[in-house]
C-alpha cells in the first residue's frame, strides 16, 4: 500500500497584520506609513467575476450569480492566501466605493473571513495620519454597497449577453449592447438626427455703435421683443432710425457679486478637464487615480495628493475648510477668505466622500511641479485652484444698465467693472458675458451714432455632444454614475458606434444601426428615463431600502418578453429569404437580398459561417471618364442622398451629384449630366463650364 502524502504544513502565524489594497502603487506608499508590523499587498482590482464564456446568472434560481476566480489572477490569489494564513489579522482596504466594497466582499469569501467581522478599512485620502487612523477603526463589510454592485453587474450581464446575439444576426458579428451605454448612444444619435433635420432660420442683429467700445443692442420695438427676420425688415428699421435721435431713457447703477464654483465632483472634474485641458474623460480619471494613489515628491517623499476621485458630493470636511481659510488669509489677506456653503444636487444621496480636493492645501502646484508629469501637474493645478477658489470670497462688480430710445425702438446695453477680484484671483474664468464698456451717462442725454450695425445671421443647429457636454447630460438625466462615465464613452468609441471628430462625438452608421435595432425591440434599454429610474433603484439597494434580486427580477420580467418577441421576429425575417442572382465570392453560396436600417444589401446565405455582405450595385450604364469602370448609383452614408460614383472607388474618386448621360460636353469635353426632377436639364458637370442643352 502506497504511503500517504504528508499534509502540507500550515505557515506559522506571525504577529503581523495583512492589509489588502487594490493598487500596487498604493501598496508601496502605505507600506512606508505602517512599518514592519504590517504587510501590504495589492489585489490589482477584482479577483472574482462572472465567467466570460457563458451567461453566469442562474435566471431560474432567483438570478443567483456564478462567480469564478478571474483567469490570470491565480498567482495573485495564491499570494494573498499565503500571506493571510501567515498573518494574525487581515484588513481589507480596497477603494471606498461600490466596486471596492465588492472586491473586499470577494476577498473575504476567498480568505474565509466573515463579512460581519470588522475587517474593512477605508481612507478618503492617502497620507500617514489618515491611513493610521483608518487602521484603528475597521468596520464590517457594507452589504448595501455590495448588493448594489451585484445588481448592476447582473443587470449588465443579462442585457449584454442576451441582446448581443440578436445584433449578430441583424447587423454584424461581434457586436454587443450595454445597458447604460445604449441609453448614452441614443442621446448621441438623437442629437445627430436633430442636426440633420435642422432648418436654419434667418434673423438680423441690429446694434448702435456710439464709439469707444460702447455698443447697444436693439432690444424692443413698440414695447415688444425685437425680432428682425430678413433684410427688408432690417433696411426699413435702419431708415426709421436715421430719422430720429438716440436719447438715453434710463441709467441704472448697481452692484453684483459672483460666488465661486463648488469644489470638484467626479463629473465636474471630467467636464472641466475636457474644456480647459482638452483631456478625454478616460485620461482624466487615469491621472486623477495617480494623484490619489500617490506620487514621490522630491524632498518630501511618497504622498497622495488629492482625496478620493469618485464622488458625487461637494461636501468638504471642517478640517479642510479651516486649513484652506488659514492658507487663503495668510497668502492673499483676510478679505479673500470666504464662508461659502455648497449643497449636493441629489439631496437623498449617501454623502460618503468629500469633494475632490488637495490632501494638503499648502502644497502649491508650482512647489511640486518638478515631481509631476506635465499632465499630472495640469490636473493637480486645476483641482487645487478649484478647491482654493471655492473657499474664497465672492468677486464684486459695479454694474450699469442703459436703455436708449429712438422713437419706437429701444436699445439696451449692460456694463460691469470688477471692483474686487475675490476667488477669480485663483480660478480664472472668461468673465461676465454680454458686458460692454459704458461711459458716464445722464437721462435725456442725446448720443451721437458712429455706426449702425446690421448683421445677417442664421439660427444654428444644436452642437454635437463633446465629452464634457455628454457627461453633463448623463449626470442631468441620471444615466450611469460619475465613476462610469469615462468607461461608457470609451466603450462607445472602441466599439465604433461613435467616433471623435475634433472634440465632438459623432455616431457612425454602425451606431445608428445598433440603436435602430434596440429602439425597435428593446424600448426600455434605450429609454433615458427608464435608465435613470434604474439608477435610483440601485441607490435604494445601496441604502438598504430595496432587495437587489427584486430589482433585477422586476427589470427582467419586461426585458424577457421583449427578448422573446425580438427572437421570433428575427426568425420570421430569416425565413423570408429573397435570393439574388449573385454568388458569394468567398464561399460560393448564393447571396440573399436583405434590408437594414439604411436600405437593402446583399448577405451570404452561408451565415454565420460566412459573414460576407456587400451593397446592391445599380449601374447607370455609363463608363467612368477617368478609369473606364462602371458609374453606379450610391447613397450618402448619413444624408441618404443619391449620387453617382465610380465603382472603382477608392482607387478612382470620380463623383457626380447629377446622373451622368454618357455624352461629353461640346465646349470642354467633360461629362454631361441630367439634373433631378421631371423636367431635368442636361448640363456640363464641370462647374467652371456654363454649357446647357436647350430644352426641346
Amino acid at each position: 500500500m502506497a504511503a500517504s502524502k504528508k499534509a502540507a504544513k500550515a505557515p506559522a502565524k506571525t504577529n503581523r497584520t495583512l492589509l489588502v489594497v487594490e493598487s500596487p502603487s498604493k501598496a508601496k506608499i502605505i507600506s512606508k506609513y505602517l512599518g514592519s508590523k504590517y504587510k501590504v499587498i495589492a489585489s490589482v482590482g477584482h479577483v472574482r467575476d462572472l465567467p466570460k464564456s457563458r451567461l453566469g446568472v442562474d435566471v431560474e434560481n432567483n438570478f443567483e450569480p456564478e462567480y469564478i476566480n478571474i483567469r490570470g489572477k491565480g498567482d495573485t490569489i495564491k499570494e494573498i492566501k499565503k500571506e493571510a494564513a501567515a498573518s494574525s489579522k487581515v484588513l481589507l482596504a480596497t477603494d471606498p466605493d461600490r466596486e471596492g466594497e465588492a472586491i473586499s466582499w470577494h476577498l473575504a469569501h476567498l480568505l474565509g473571513i466573515d463579512p460581519a467581522e470588522k475587517c474593512r478599512v477605508m481612507f478618503n485620502e492617502i497620507n500617514k495620519q489618515t491611513v493610521q487612523e483608518a487602521i484603528k477603526n475597521p468596520r464590517e463589510i457594507e452589504n448595501g454597497l455590495v448588493d448594489a454592485q451585484q445588481a448592476r453587474r447582473v443587470l449588465d450581464r443579462l442585457v449584454g449577453y442576451q441582446i448581443s446575439p440578436l445584433l449578430w444576426k441583424k447587423v454584424s458579428w461581434g457586436l454587443s449592447a450595454g445597458r447604460v451605454q445604449s441609453a448614452a448612444l441614443k442621446l448621441i444619435c438623437d442629437r445627430e438626427r436633430e442636426i440633420l433635420d435642422f432648418v436654419p432660420e434667418e434673423y438680423w442683429r441690429i446694434a448702435a455703435d456710439f464709439g469707444d467700445g460702447f455698443v447697444a443692442e436693439l432690444n424692443k420695438i413698440s414695447g415688444r421683443k425685437a425680432r428682425v427676420g430678413n433684410r427688408e425688415e432690417a433696411d426699413a428699421i435702419a431708415d426709421d432710425l436715421e430719422k430720429g435721435e438716440y436719447v438715453v431713457d434710463s441709467v441704472k447703477e448697481g452692484k453684483r457679486q459672483t460666488k465661486p464654483y463648488a469644489p470638484f465632483t467626479t463629473s465636474s472634474l471630467q467636464q472641466a478637464a475636457s474644456i480647459r485641458l482638452g483631456f478625454q474623460t478616460s485620461k482624466t480619471m487615469q491621472i486623477a487615480q495617480q494623484l490619489y494613489e500617490g506620487v514621490n515628491l522630491k524632498g518630501i517623499g511618497a504622498r497622495g495628493l488629492v482625496t478620493y476621485i469618485r464622488t458625487d458630493s461637494v461636501r468638504v470636511s471642517a478640517q479642510a475648510v479651516a486649513a484652506a481659510s488659514a492658507y487663503i488669509g495668510d497668502k492673499f489677506g483676510e478679505e479673500y477668505v470666504g464662508n461659502n456653503y455648497f449643497s449636493n444636487k441629489n439631496k437623498a444621496m449617501q454623502d460618503a466622500h468629500e469633494a475632490i480636493r488637495p490632501s494638503d492645501v499648502t502644497l502649491e502646484p508650482e512647489m511640486i511641479k518638478d515631481s509631476l508629469t506635465a499632465d499630472q501637474f495640469k490636473l493637480y493645478d486645476l483641482i487645487w485652484r478649484r478647491f482654493v477658489a471655492s473657499r474664497m470670497a465672492a468677486a464684486q462688480y459695479d454694474t450699469m444698465q442703459v436703455l436708449i430710445n429712438n422713437g419706437k425702438y429701444e436699445f439696451k446695453a449692460n456694463g460691469a467693472i470688477m471692483t474686487f477680484d475675490g476667488w477669480t484671483k485663483v480660478y480664472k474664468t472668461s468673465g461676465p458675458e454680454g458686458e460692454v464698456n459704458i461711459p458716464k451717462l445722464t437721462e435725456g442725454e442725446v448720443l451721437e451714432l458712429k455706426q449702425l450695425i446690421k448683421e445677417q445671421k442664421f439660427t444654428q443647429p444644436p452642437a454635437r455632444y463633446t465629452e464634457a457636454s455628454l457627461v453633463k447630460e448623463m449626470e442631468d438625466k441620471n444615466i450611469g454614475r460619475p465613476s462610469t462615465y469615462a468607461s461608457i464613452i470609451s466603450v462607445l468609441v472602441n466599439r465604433k458606434y461613435v467616433k471623435r471628430v475634433k472634440k465632438a462625438l459623432e455616431p457612425t452608421k454602425l451606431g445608428f444601426d445598433v440603436i435602430g435595432i434596440l429602439q425597435d425591440y428593446f424600448t426600455d434599454i434605450v429609454d433615458v428615463k427608464f435608465t435613470g429610474e434604474m439608477e435610483d433603484n440601485l441607490d435604494s439597494v445601496e441604502m438598504g431600502d430595496k432587495d437587489w434580486k427584486t430589482v433585477v427580477a422586476d427589470f427582467y420580467e419586461g426585458f424577457s418578453k421583449e427578448l422573446k418577441a425580438a427572437d421570433r421576429e428575427v426568425e420570421r425575417i430569416e425565413k423570408e429569404v429573397v435570393l439574388s442572382d449573385e454568388v458569394c465570392e468567398i464561399c460560393g453560396k448564393p447571396m440573399a437580398i436583405k434590408e437594414g436600417r439604411f436600405g437593402k444589401f446583399l448577405a451570404c446565405t452561408g451565415y454565420p459561417e460566412c459573414k460576407n455582405t456587400k451593397p446592391i450595385v445599380k449601374s447607370t450604364g455609363v463608363k467612368c471618364p477617368k478609369c473606364g469602370k462602371d458609374i453606379i448609383e450610391k447613397k450618402g452614408r448619413k444624408s441618404g442622398k443619391l449620387f453617382y460614383g465610380c465603382s472603382g472607388y477608392p482607387e478612382c474618386d470620380v463623383v457626380f451629384w447629377d446622373k451622368p448621360t454618357g455624352d461629353t460636353c461640346p465646349d470642354c469635353g467633360s461629362m454631361l449630366v441630367k439634373t433631378k426632377g421631371k423636367n431635368g436639364t442636361v448640363k456640363c458637370s464641370n462647374p467652371e463650364c456654363k454649357y446647357k442643352e436647350k430644352k426641346k
